[in-house]
């Protein structure tokens, strides 16, 4: 992380001076300031500039973005990384070779990875981010999947008129199948058990 300790004849001087060294801009930096200086008489004699130590600060994101490269990386995985910022939610998508071995059965590898980069980012950063961690579409082909997957067992919950329980899941996709059914007059949704075995039970 760098550095630079600068000086002015005012305290904006000496900033400016800093954010101009670090070729960056004031939305990207922690300032100290060390002097305010002063003016002295007639603005000459006894005048004292003004000193400032200005820091760059870690881009969260972008310290994500390297930390996930790393991981695929040993996984002995050539993965490159888009990411896209809305608001506080960071999506990175996975594309490349390989890619079923970072998606995983039923995207457990993918979900361990989301769960990894969740943590680097809000490690010790001033924002806090929620994370997606996709790989070619997975997430929404695994939406449709569990969306199919909810209507076909509220059916059968309602045929059978009994409790359907479904395999463990974990929350988001939980999320999902609780979404689908919402607006399902027949049948009510709810989790049962304990993580990671937690699962959706549809109850008519």
């Amino acid at each position: 992380m760098r550095e630079i300790t600068a000086s002015g004849q005012t305290v904006e001087e000496a900033v400016q001076s800093a954010l101009e060294q670090l070729n960056t801009t004031r939305d990207h930096v922690e300032i100290d300031i060390i002097d305010e200086g002063k003016k002295g008489l007639l603005g000459v004699f006894g005048s004292k500039r003004a000193v400032v130590k200005v820091k760059l600060t870690k881009n969260q994101i972008q310290q994500a973005e390297k930390y996930l490269t790393e991981v695929v990386n040993n996984m002995q995985v050539h993965a490159e990384v888009t990411t896209a910022v809305e608001e506080n939610h960071v999506t990175f998508d996975l594309s490349g070779e390989k890619i079923a071995l970072l998606i995983g059965k039923r995207g457990q590898t993918l979900n361990a990875l989301q769960y990894l980069v969740h943590l680097a980012i809000n490690k010790d950063g001033k924002e806090f981010y929620t994370v997606t961690v996709d790989a070619e579409g997975y997430r929404s082909r695994r939406k449709e999947t569990l969306e199919t997957l909810a209507a076909k067992m509220a059916d059968k919950a309602t045929r059978m008129n009994k409790k359907v329980a479904l395999e463990p899941m974990p929350a988001y996709e939980r999320k999902v199948i609780h979404s689908a059914l919402q607006d399902n007059k027949q049948v009510s949704t709810y989790s049962d058990g304990v993580e990671p075995h937690r699962h959706i039970v549809i109850k008519p």
